[in-house]
């Protein structure tokens, strides 16, 4: 579960990061980096997706949403049956903690910006 989240910081399970995180159920992968820092990419999302198998892929687009999930990006993960939800970090964290106890969910969030 998320904790809480301000600008650039994030405690989940009780333990505080301070750079972009993947968040799936059971663990947390920290120093999360995107090809271009404020565009996703498949690149980005593709091996957590392949590992996990989600059926719902929460995106954080940052506390201001100026990261953007880029169309490729979309199409891969409808490809994939995978349901995409892209807002601001803060509400992601919100409808991360809501939806991970009945569907299999990852959250991938960028913390600034």
């Amino acid at each position: 579960m998320i904790d809480s989240y301000d600008f650039g910081q994030i405690v989940i399970n009780g333990r505080r990061y301070t750079s972009d995180v993947i968040v799936f159920p059971d663990r947390v992968r920290d120093s999360w980096w995107r090809r271009e820092g404020h565009q996703l990419h498949v690149k980005d999302i593709e091996e957590a997706v392949q590992e996990e198998k989600p059926e719902v892929l929460v995106v954080g687009t940052g506390h201001s949403g100026l990261m953007k999930v880029l169309p490729e990006t979309e199409k891969y993960l409808k490809s994939k049956g995978i349901e995409l939800i892209a807002q601001s970090t803060r509400e992601a964290c919100k409808t991360f903690n809501r939806i991970v106890k009945s569907k299999r969910v990852i959250a991938a969030l960028h913390l600034t910006c």
